[in-house]
Order: C-alpha cells, then sequence, then structure tokens
C-alpha cells in the first residue's frame, strides 16, 4: 500500500465529509424540522435550533474513503462500517425522533460489538490483570466482555460530546494516537486505517468548530465512539506487544468522565442516566472560560472549552506512545491521569487543591462537595 493511495483515501474521506456537512447546514430549513437540536434542556449550551445529524456525514464520508482504499484497508474498514450500524442508527433514531431510551441505545452500542466479534472473530482475549486475563481465554466470557467495553465507550463519548468541537477533537487525536502505536509495531494497515477515521471526523471538526453550525448528534457520537473501541480492540488482538492499559490511556478523558459520573451521580443519589451540567467539561466552562474569556459570546466560549478539553488528549496520545510496550508504565499512566482528573474537577468545586482519594472517599461537610 502507498502512501498516495492512504493520502488519497483520508482526503476523499475528510472532504466529502465536510461538503456534506455544508450541504446539511444550508439546507437546513427543508430538514430542520426533523434534525434540529432545539435549545431547551439541561446540558444545552447553544441559542440556535442546529442541526444534529453530523453522524451521517461521517458515516457517508468513511463509505467514500473506503470505496477508493486498497483492497487490505478496505478489508479493516468494511467491518467497522457494518457493525457499527446498530449504534449509529439507533443514535440517529434519537436525534430525529426524540424518544429513544438510554437503555436502548446501551444495547444498540453493544450489539455492534458482538456484530463486529461476528465479522472479524477479534474480541479482548486479555486486559492485562490477573486472574481476568484466565477468565478471557474463555471464548463467551471475551465476547460478552467486548461488547460491554465497545458500549461504554461509545456511550463515554457520547457523554463527552458538549461543547462545539470537543468530542471531534479527542476523537480525531484518540485516532491519531492508536494509528502512532500500530506505526511503531508494525501494523501499518490498522495504522493507516485509524488516519482515514481521523480524517473522516476532521472534516466534521471545520463545520462544527468555531460556530457550532452542526453537531454529532447520538448518531456521530455513538458511531465514533464504536469506532474508537473497535480499533483499540483490533490494536491489542493484532499485536501482543502492545499494552492493554496503552489503548486505555488513549481514551482515558472519555473512560474517566463515564466512571467519575457514575459514581457522583451516585454519591448525589442521581439517577446515573440523568443529565446534568456537572460535567468536566460544564464546569471548566463555567470556572475558567467564562472568567477568562468573559467578554466574548456564549457561543464562542462554548468553542474555546470544546478545543481546551479536548485537546487534552494530546497528553494521553503522547504518554500512550512512549509507554505501550509496558505494562506497568502504561497502568501508571493511565492512573495518574485518572486522578489528575479528579484532583482538578474536586479543585473546580471546592476552589482549593485536595487529594483525589479524599475528594473520593472522604465525605464533606454541608459547604463541599459534590454540589456546585
Amino acid at each position: 500500500m502507498t502512501v498516495i493511495s492512504i493520502s488519497a483515501a483520508a482526503a476523499w474521506g475528510f472532504f466529502s465529509c465536510f461538503a456534506l456537512c455544508v450541504l446539511l447546514v444550508v439546507t437546513k430549513r427543508w430538514h430542520g424540522a426533523l434534525t434540529m437540536d432545539f435549545t431547551d434542556g439541561i446540558q444545552k449550551f447553544h441559542t440556535a435550533p442546529t442541526p444534529r445529524i453530523g453522524g451521517i456525514p461521517i458515516v457517508l464520508g468513511l463509505v467514500v474513503a473506503w470505496s477508493v482504499a486498497q483492497q487490505d484497508l478496505k478489508d479493516l474498514l468494511l467491518p467497522i462500517l457494518l457493525a457499527g450500524m446498530p449504534a449509529f442508527l439507533f443514535g440517529v433514531a434519537e436525534d430525529l425522533t426524540k424518544c429513544v431510551g438510554v437503555m436502548q441505545r446501551l444495547l444498540a452500542t453493544m450489539a455492534s460489538g458482538l456484530l463486529a466479534w461476528w465479522i472479524t472473530e477479534y474480541s479482548l482475549t486479555r486486559v492485562d490483570i490477573w486472574g481476568v486475563d484466565w477468565l478471557l481465554s474463555f471464548t463467551l466470557v471475551s465476547v460478552i466482555f467486548t461488547a460491554f467495553a465497545v458500549g461504554g465507550v461509545a456511550n463515554a463519548v457520547n457523554i463527552i460530546d458538549g461543547f462545539n468541537g470537543l468530542a471531534s477533537t479527542m476523537a480525531t487525536l484518540a485516532f491519531v494516537g492508536y494509528a502512532l502505536i500500530a506505526w511503531q509495531v508494525g501494523d501499518y494497515t490498522l495504522a493507516n486505517a485509524s488516519l482515514v477515521l481521523a480524517a473522516c471526523v476532521w472534516g466534521f471538526f471545520w463545520v462544527n468548530w468555531p460556530f457550532g453550525k452542526i453537531f454529532l448528534g447520538d448518531g456521530g457520537s455513538y458511531f465514533i465512539g464504536f469506532a474508537l473501541a473497535w480499533v483499540a480492540v483490533m490494536l491489542l488482538a493484532r499485536n501482543q506487544s502492545v499494552s492493554a492499559f496503552a489503548a486505555l490511556v488513549v481514551c482515558v478523558h472519555p473512560v474517566t468522565e463515564v466512571l467519575f459520573s457514575i459514581y457522583r451521580r451516585k454519591v448525589r443519589k442521581d439517577h446515573p442516566g440523568m443529565p446534568d451540567r456537572l460535567h468536566f467539561h460544564s464546569l471548566v466552562k463555567r470556572r475558567y472560560v467564562a472568567r477568562w474569556f468573559g467578554e466574548y459570546s456564549n457561543a464562542v466560549r462554548n468553542s474555546i472549552t470544546g478545543a481546551l478539553v479536548g485537546a487534552m488528549t494530546l497528553t494521553s496520545i503522547a504518554l500512550a506512545s512512549l509507554t505501550f510496550t509496558s505494562v506497568h508504565l502504561s497502568a501508571l499512566v493511565f492512573v495518574t491521569l485518572g486522578l489528575g482528573y479528579v484532583s482538578v474537577y474536586a479543585r473546580m468545586v471546592r476552589h482549593h487543591w485536595c487529594s483525589p482519594i479524599t475528594f473520593l472517599f472522604v465525605k464533606p461537610n454541608k459547604h463541599a462537595g459534590l454540589a456546585v
């Protein structure tokens, strides 16, 4: 496979996605009754109705990229396109009808993981944890675990999709991070597939950021999340020298966000599926961006927040690419970044630095805690 062919596939994916996003924006008066994301809702930060079907151009852009790619690249991209359909279609159904339940969408993302295993026979057979790896040696356990992991990552990307450019920046960088690791271990086809996926998401980014003319929607975030998870599964299945913790480090932001969100909602006795405005990115905007960039409009502050928080993945991919051969180092990096996230979160809600362990496990007094 030549560099020219890879560049052509990525370029076709980028420009196709970009052009289709622009087309949806300029024609929104014709489809807006179905596709608009309106401004009411606890997690809504935009000020004008906006099309929320950005996942459609990403998927179609990937189809175009697949059509011009060489055969070995097609063989990796096609299962992602096919297996990603349950997650994508249930997400788009929610975007259009606003009545598809959280559990239905979670099951759809898990179904995508099962379908991907059925097509490729790849699954997670190791997580580099003693005892767990023995359990994963049983096919049924491995397949079920893989489905849960894929569903978890897909929903994690959906959770962080809160500001212009946030999820698409994070996902683009994560795909590049997986490509860097795959390239270092000589898995050039997987590296190229990851770069093509990055290019498609990047095409969406330039219509979404900075002016928020189109949103990912659930269809886009679930499909991107599934694709990220499946690239990670393939990376581990095809390359035994890559630590499972390194794959987690690349996606440490959404993974930590979803785990911590479940934890804090349990502490607050809130329903784990209910939306709120206490996500990390929401607090960054209210605590820092609003103060540093208060003279700018709300829309500009949204975009600044998205770029700042999304760019955190730069640190993750740099550390993952340096430690991917060592289970202990990559595990240490994962734990350190996760605790760093909790430390910054604690600083934002308590207005002073404190130990992340203390924040997680010591009950606060009535003047402090998770309430903001």
